[in-house]
């Protein structure tokens, strides 16, 4: 960390120390880093807390790293001096804040794993009667790690519709003054009291920081520490420890017990058991750990020889450990703290992951993404106490790109260097690695993995032309094969390439999910029922709060959501559901044609999404109680309060209950600890300059008996009244309304289900296929379908795809659909194809004496039967039976410097492929001295000689300075020519095409403006495209398809060329260029029409914004040129019964000659043997 930063809060050992910093020049930012593998389950509570008393002001944001599937949190803050503050920091259950900015929130549960998150208390600046807040610095907290501080008048995405709310809600506060922030029309209601108690933590008046954890597995004991951390020096130097076991009625000192001088910066708890606690000391001061056994009661002191940044708990492992350093060290331990070992340096952040049993080779395994150079990693894995190189596993033999290894339930993804742009590899079941399919012009400018549940990889992608939206897609089961799930998803970034994807999953059932998609430039709401097999739009409220029939019907109008999911991973930010209450949805949002941030208003549905209700038009916190069975709300607002609303049925009414006699200033609510206690905790303070306030609410005196059977209904699952979904009916359990009964814990999950008979509903279309408008799944247009797949043996059979597959999450009944269902097919002969070959490190450059590592890759073909020849183009080769022999790479050490045409080749019986790379092998200039005369004679030429070690070294320059002078001479040791390639240069496509005749027509084509937002300008693409007209030409016209060329030109606006030879029959195909058309995408359809006509080529001498407008001539020149070298030679043969097509394309990392058209194989051959000299 630069000198100039300054800690602000710190959180918990799964975290950075230096999370959250306050610059000193009050510009640069300080981010937060956190992974999925190093957060906490949702038992597992920590709370952060901060005073403010004076006003700062500061931007906001999380960000989802772009290097894992999970969020990040990073604040923006202004010059801090003698600032306090109010932060929350809560591990892993409900909580807000209530200053001016409405939140909804629901834990995630990640096992093994510990989060906080934190959250500001409103400035006095604030503290006004009807005051909007403009200008001040409101904040809010977010669960499990997350703290978001939101200026009103800079942050105009949300700050725009919290000024409007707080301007019309101004009416009714006047109405209420001695409430402050409790709205007019809710004071009138019938007023309860309910039990509750307050605690003072008295003389922690300076602290500003504090961490609470609340287990709730059956204790009622709560730790709290407290902390005042100086912003001027970055030090915590001063804490207090605090236990209650009495579910925080009362609380204990325990200074004393833990040492009076010592002082304590975090607080962690064990996932798998909450009674083992640890305290880590502030390490400015010490490096130590406090541990206790008996939930915080008594501690033993570990002095640290490293300081802590970041900690991994096991997934089921109590004691194992993995500790992260400040200088990119990671320790393990195993016997919960009390001792440490190295693993290993150089590894990079959060970038290390606990072995899972039944996947890996052996439980106490960890995966690792070590540093080996600037711009290059390594995955290796390791042994829990043995991390030495006879121990290192390399699952991928080649180095990746930095930050991009990730480990998740059965799938390893990295990412890998190839001719100078990033491959995406998968592993499945820790299996070898293959890249990943997209669709073919699908090209990544980035990846985020957000899903792997199910087993099943769902993906958020960036395409090449988008800039603020994702696409999604889903994979099968192995994650290599990629289908579209949604277009356009919306997305915010940040400034270190951090995102926000507007996905959420609703939680209690499977596959329904909410998002945010961009539709001619509006952001619209949709839900699927069927993990995003389907979408639609979301069904407005009927009537608005005050019971005003609302006409609004889709697709002109619909409810539209502020999901902000992306903005914490562990919380759903505006909106909440929870497992134990399916179908409850509550969220923030509006009705109109699209999603604004106006007159935003609170909405909740009972049945999943079909019908939504508005409860508030106003903005709060609300929180599920009791199992989900009640429902709590609390406003938000800047001015203290004393009142919060509770349901019984389902947000349909609210009953008015006051938690305290004096208004208090609320920063923020600790929900049930995922048991049923009946327990909430408000954290607030009277005055911004007293003591924290924990006010304990108990409800169980609103609970009084144990619920039965009779206080339970049944409600059925559908889809606009389709019930059968993914191929079940499921019937679900919940409260009647107004019931107020103590639901128990194994009385929420009842759930009965029936399988429905498969239908069209329950296939989605397999990888190349695309749907349609009408549902079907066509054929894309780069799509060829594989005739086998390379484990396919020829004589056996296999299952060949219509283009549809069934949902892996689907459960319908079988039944005979021939339309859907894969046909068995004799495994047909298909020769190698997409032979691939580079260099684990990504580069085609070698040094000397060193090993080099070749990767080969074939796409299809049958491995078993396909053998493999690598030829290092330095005399020496090496053969394989199998593809499958070499999936950790050939290795190879050249003894001379030079540049090397290294060749693989895969050959079976029905066939062979090929692919070349140009390799150069340096070595680096150790020595140089020269020998000349002692005497020479004047103006009489001398010979200067000089001895290099190591002598082949290459190509050498010298520099020569004479008689003092400062000029140069330049001289060379002999002339040779060599090149570099570099992973940040690339070798462009070129295409060369020619075909003889004695006349031919041609014609340019133009096609519709729809396909130049989808040209990606690259030649493949022009390729298929070029296929795809020449089969509609052939199809229209009746042509021959050996009479037609089609040549698409590169740049924009797209055009092409084709090219008829003579007509054996006359046709009148040239009138029916007009109805030539192609589906592009579902919903794009291209015409294609005839711009101009000659009996020869032409040259686009227009305007049209290619960068090829010689291309023509130099088919020209070509043409001529071969007709007179073929008429020459080969004169027996009659020039007008032969055609050919010579294409010669150079590619990163081959050069071949390519067949297009053959129709006599020998002349071919030989015109290629004798032009190119092979």
């Amino acid at each position: 960390m630069a000198a100039n930063e300054r800690r602000l809060c710190a959180v918990d050992p799964c975290v950075e120390q230096d999370h959250v910093a306050a610059q000193s020049d009050g510009e640069n930012t300080a981010q937060y880093r956190e992974s999925l593998q190093h957060q906490s389950p949702v038992n597992s509570i920590l709370v952060l807390l901060t005073k403010c008393c004076l006003e700062i002001e500061s931007n906001h944001g999380v960000w989802t790293d772009s290097s894992s599937p999970n969020g990040l949190p990073l604040a923006d803050w202004n010059k801090a001096q003698s600032i306090e503050k109010y932060t929350f920091i809560f591990q892993g259950v409900s909580i807000d804040a209530l200053n001016g900015q409405q939140k909804l929130s629901h834990p995630k549960v990640f096992p093994g794993s510990a989060s906080p998150a934190a959250v500001t208390s409103p400035s006095e600046a604030n503290v006004t009667e009807n005051s909007t807040g403009d200008g001040k610095k409101n904040s809010f907290y977010v669960e499990n790690g997350a703290q978001v501080n939101v200026t009103v008048n800079e942050d105009t995405d949300v700050a725009s519709w919290r000024r409007t709310r707080s301007a019309r809600s101004a009416e009714t506060w006047s109405e209420l003054r001695p409430e402050g922030g409790e709205g007019a029309s809710l004071s009138d209601q019938e007023e309860f009291e309910l039990t509750s108690s307050t605690f003072a933590l008295t003389g922690d008046t300076a602290h500003n920081q504090a961490m609470v954890h609340w287990s709730g597995q059956n204790s009622s004991v709560i730790l709290m520490l407290t902390k005042y951390y100086d912003f001027n020096s970055g030090k915590v130097t001063e804490s207090s420890l605090w236990r209650s076991t009495d579910y925080g009625t009362t609380y204990e000192k325990f200074n004393e017990k833990v040492g009076p001088k010592t002082i304590l910066s975090y607080l962690y708890v064990s996932p798998n058991n909450k009674r083992k606690i640890m305290l880590l000391t502030d390490p400015e001061v010490e490096s130590s750990l406090l541990i206790s056994l008996d939930e915080g009661a008594t501690y033993q002191k570990h002095s640290l020889a490293f300081d802590i940044l970041s900690l991994l708990f096991h997934p089921e492992q109590e004691d194992w450990i993995l500790a992260y350093s400040h200088d990119q060290k990671l320790y393990v331990s195993v016997e919960f703290g009390r001792r440490w070992q190295l693993v290993h340096d150089r590894v990079v952040p959060n970038r290390f992951y606990w072995s899972r049993l039944g996947l890996d080779k052996e439980q106490g395994m960890i995966h690792l993404e070590i540093s080996v150079s600037d711009g290059r990693s390594q995955y290796i894995t390791c042994k829990l106490q043995n991390c030495s190189d006879g121990n290192k596993g390399k699952p991928f033999p080649g180095f990746i790109i930095p930050n991009s290894l990730v480990v998740q339930d059965e799938y390893v993804f990295i990412q890998v260097p190839v001719g100078g742009q990033s491959v995406h590899y998968v592993s499945y079941k820790r299996n070898s690695f293959y890249p990943m399919k997209l669709p073919k012009y699908t090209l990544p400018k980035d990846l985020q993995i957000i899903s792997t549940d199910d087993n099943q990889v769902v993906a958020a992608i960036q395409d090449w032309h988008q800039n603020d939206s994702y696409n999604l897609y889903m994979s099968e089961s192995r994650g290599l094969f990629f289908t579209l799930m949604l277009e356009n998803v919306v997305s915010s970034g940040g400034p270190e390439g951090n995102i926000m994807i507007d996905l959420y999953e609703v939680a209690g059932i499977k596959g329904v999910f909410l998002s945010n998609k961009v539709v001619e430039n509006q952001v619209k709401t949709y839900i699927t029922y069927n993990k995003g097999r389907d979408w639609r739009l979301l069904q407005a409220p009927t009537t608005d709060l005050q019971g005003n029939k609302v006409y609004c019907e889709p697709p002109d109008c619909s409810l539209h959501l502020h999901l902000h999911v992306s903005e914490n991973p562990y919380t759903s930010g505006n909106i909440v559901s929870k497992d134990s209450a399916p179908g409850i949805i509550i969220a923030s949002g509006v009705v109109g044609p699209e999603l604004t941030s106006n007159n935003v208003s609170i909405f909740i549905t009972s049945d999943a999404g079909n019908s939504w209700r508005e409860v508030f038009q106003e903005e709060y916190s609300v929180f599920f109680l009791n199992q989900g069975g009640s429902l709590v709300a609390i406003r938000h607002t800047p001015l203290p309060i004393r009142h919060i609303w509770l349901s019984f049925d389902e947000g349909r009414n609210w009953d008015k209950y006051s938690f305290t006699s004096s208004p208090l200033y609320v920063d923020g609510v600790l929900g049930e600890p995922g048991e049923d206690t009946l327990i909430m905790t408000i954290f607030g303070h009277f005055s911004h300059r007293s003591e924290w306030q924990l006010v304990k609410i108990d409800f169980r005196s609103i609970f009084q008996q144990q619920c039965t059977s009779e206080d339970y209904m049944t409600w059925q699952l559908h889809n606009e009244g389709e019930v059968c979904i993914m191929g079940m009916k499921r019937i679900f359990q919940k409260l009647k309304a107004n019931i107020l009964c103590v639901k128990a814990r194994n009385q929420y999950i009842s759930q009965m289900s029936d399988s429905c008979p498969c239908t069209e509903a329950d296939f989605e279309c397999d990888y190349g296929f695309e749907r349609q408008i009408d549902g079907s799944c066509t054929q894309a247009f780069w799509f060829v379908p594989s005739a086998t797949s390379r484990d396919c043996i020829t004589g056996d059979s296999f299952l060949n795809t219509t283009g549809y597959r069934r949902a892996l999450s689907n459960n319908c009944t079988e039944v005979m659909l021939l339309k859907y269902s894969p046909r068995r097919q004799k495994c047909p002969s298909q020769a190698p194809r997409g032979l691939q070959l580079f260099t684990s490190e990504g580069t085609l450059v070698a040094t000397l004496e060193r090993n080099v590592t070749f990767l080969v890759f074939l796409e299809e073909g049958l491995g078993s039967m396909t053998s493999i020849t690598v030829d290092f183009g330095d005399g020496t080769s090496i053969s394989y039976v199998n593809i499958s022999s070499i999936d950790d790479g050939v290795k190879h050490i050249y003894s001379k410097v030079g540049i090397y045409q290294v060749s693989a080749t895969a050959t079976n019986t029905l066939g062979f492929d090929r692919v070349i790379l140009y390799l150069h092998v340096s070595c680096q200039l150790e020595h140089v001295q020269l020998s000349a005369p002692s005497v020479v004679v004047k103006n009489k030429a001398v010979n200067l000689t000089t001895v290099l070690r190591p002598s082949n070294v290459g190509t050498v320059t010298y520099y020569w300075w004479f008689n003092n002078k400062t000029e140069v001479s330049l001289t060379f040791s002999f002339l040779s020519h060599s090149y570099h390639l570099d992973r940040r240069r690339t070798l462009d496509l070129n295409l060369i095409c020619a075909c003889i005749s004695d006349y031919f027509r041609s014609h340019v084509l133009a096609f519709s403006s729809t396909l130049d937002e989808l040209n990606p300008g690259v030649s493949e693409w022009r390729e298929d495209i070029g296929r795809v007209v020449k089969s509609s030409m052939v199809q229209v016209t009746g042509i021959n398809r050996d009479q037609l060329l089609v040549t698409v030109l590169p740049g924009l606006p797209t055009t092409a060329e084709i090219f008829i030879v003579p007509e054996k029959r006359p046709r009148h195909g040239s009138s029916l260029l007009h109805l030539i058309q192609f589906t592009l995408k579902p919903g794009v359809q291209v015409n294609v029409l005839a711009t101009q006509l000659s009996p020869a080529p032409l040259v686009d001498s227009g305007d049209s914004g290619h960068s090829s407008t010689a291309v023509i001539m130099l088919v020209s020149v070509v043409l001529m040129g071969l007709a007179v070298f073929v008429i020459y030679t080969f004169k027996r043969y009659s020039i007008l019964d032969v055609i050919y097509c010579l294409c010669i394309q150079y590619k990163a990392q081959e050069n071949f000659v390519k067949e297009c058209v053959e129709i006599n194989p020998q002349i071919f051959r030989l015109i290629i043997a004798d032009i190119y000299d092979i």
